[in-house]
């Protein structure tokens, strides 16, 4: 196999792929263990579930594998600090955080001694990462699904973080193939996260209609929308984000003060619950922009040897162009 190994730290990820953490409960134990089975590294969505539920996510994962297993916590959620704490008293293999920056977490991290891998958008937050303490830095641009820090393609940031730092560079937003991935590492990355290309397995405990919604829209689609977090959001185009476009009031029903501020534009913990319960006009959508690129679900392992065999396909001499060329 040509794909190199990853390494973060003593982590040794056989395949250079993170599956993306997405919240809420759209990457839960069973498809993170389904891609650490494969080699790569699984990631549980902590944001938006209790101490108590992220305690059983990640003992179910467990058991399921015994591959490389990590959390992603949003900085934005006001569990934030219990959420980071208890996975890392779980002895998770690393933490992923993102949606604004925390220092403290280094320290945590080291406390503990769970590597921390920090989302960036520039060069300078890279930079800043790596001497607070961060193992690995996930590049993520203008491409990805949820909440973006950029307007920036993913292969635009690469040029300018790659390079500036010394530890691992991991390419995330847009990758959706194995020739994805072979650009990126030769962009210079170390490796990739996706998240939007593992929504579509039948390991993903997102409702069918969930899924669906990636399979039957339109790349025109792909909408942005101004998320109570405070940062813009990737979404499917659907009756919510209509409403948002046309600046539609959404009432509040209940507040559980989820997120440290909020605008309370509209309650983004709810529509996330109803869109992965199966509500795929009312709840939110998070999605990649090349989400239509993936044409049927597959079980994980299928999938993964698609990517390997779509990287080593582009190693050769008439590599495919993707779409993110």
């Amino acid at each position: 196999m040509l794909l190199p190994q990853l390494n973060i730290g003593n982590l040794k990820v056989k395949i250079p792929i993170i599956q993306g953490g997405m919240a809420v409960r759209v990457s839960t134990a069973k498809l993170a263990a389904a891609v650490a089975n494969e080699g790569g590294a699984g990631v549980i969505a902590g944001t938006g579930l209790s101490v108590q539920a992220l305690q059983e996510e990640i003992r179910k994962a467990r058991e399921l594998t015994s591959g490389i297993i990590g959390v992603n916590v949003l900085f934005a959620a006001s569990q934030f600090a219990q959420l980071v704490r208890t996975a890392m008293k779980e002895r998770v293999d690393f933490i992923v955080s993102g949606a604004g920056f925390s220092r403290d977490i280094f320290a945590w991290g080291k406390e503990m001694n769970v590597p921390v891998l920090s989302m960036v958008s520039s060069a300078r937050v890279a930079k800043l990462a790596e001497k607070m303490g961060a193992a690995a830095v996930i590049v993520e641009g203008k491409e990805a699904g949820g909440h973006l820090g950029t307007d920036r393609s993913v292969f635009d940031l690469l040029k300018e973080v790659v390079g500036s730092v010394k530890i691992p560079v991991i390419a995330a937003g847009g990758i959706m193939d194995g020739y994805d991935i072979k650009k990126a590492l030769d962009y210079g990355a170390d490796g990739v996260q996706m998240a939007t290309r593992f929504v579509a397995s039948t390991e993903c405990e997102a409702s069918d209609k969930f899924k669906d919604l990636y399979l039957n829209s339109r790349p025109e689609d792909s909408v942005l929308i101004d998320s109570p977090v405070g940062l813009p959001g990737r979404a499917l185009r659907n009756q919510l984000t209509e409403r948002l476009a046309a600046d539609k009031k959404l009432p509040l029903e209940n507040c559980d003060s989820c997120l440290k501020k909020c605008s309370h534009a509209f309650c983004i913990l709810d529509a996330l619950e109803k869109a992965v319960d199966g509500d795929v006009e009312n709840g939110l959508v998070f999605s990649g922009e090349y989400f239509h690129k993936i044409k049927e679900i597959l079980p994980v392992s299928q999938i993964m040897k698609q990517l390997i065999a779509e990287y080593e396909e582009a190693q050769g001499d008439n590599p495919r162009i993707t779409m993110a060329q």
